[in-house]
């Protein structure tokens, strides 16, 4: 037994060198799992940065999209105003016009329920990013209305103009005093 215990405790030079060898095997799978684990977490932050690309993608086709869809009701929007001028004082109190009229403001409500809103004109001043020209009027037609007006003064709106979201939709059309 003791002739045991002397092997057991003397290292054989072929355990050394397995030892080596099996330490070098380690060192090369820490490092590569090292690796893995960096290039998996570089990937994960990519896929992370793609995905909310998407989105952010995706929510401006959905803006777009509601934008052209908001084009296409705002000529019901036009003639609903040119109804309501045009509309004589004795109708204005019959029922079915009243009815018709209700349509326009469940309109308008739900324009503004997708962040539309109007553009105010009359009174202020041209703005070229907010109106487009379609006329101007001249002071000594405006003074004998009785109305002074400044130059470049929107004294009269054509079709009203509507943003979204802070954004322009659809320039109004206005006419100017020069």
């Amino acid at each position: 037994m003791t002739e045991e215990k002397q092997a057991a405790s003397v290292p054989q030079s072929g355990t050394t060198a397995s030892q080596e060898e099996f330490k070098k095997q380690l060192e090369e799978c820490e490092k590569k799992a090292a690796e893995y684990l960096s290039g998996w977490q570089r990937e994960r932050a990519d896929f992370l940065n793609y995905k909310k690309e998407e989105m952010e993608r995706i929510g401006q086709l959905i803006n777009y999209a509601r934008e052209e869809f908001i084009l296409e009701i705002l000529p019901l929007m036009d003639n609903f105003e040119v109804i309501e001028k045009k509309l004589p004082e004795n109708l204005k109190k019959n029922e079915n016009i009243k009815g018709l009229l209700q349509i326009k403001i469940q309109f308008q409500d739900f324009l503004k329920s997708l962040g539309v809103e109007e553009i105010k004109s009359v009174g202020g001043k041209f703005d070229p990013h907010l109106h487009e020209i379609v006329g101007d009027v001249s002071s000594e037609a405006l003074a004998k209305e009785g109305k002074k007006p400044e130059s470049g003064t929107i004294v009269e709106e054509i079709q009203k103009g509507y943003k979204s979201n802070g954004r322009l939709l659809r320039p109004a059309k206005v006419k100017v005093s020069k």
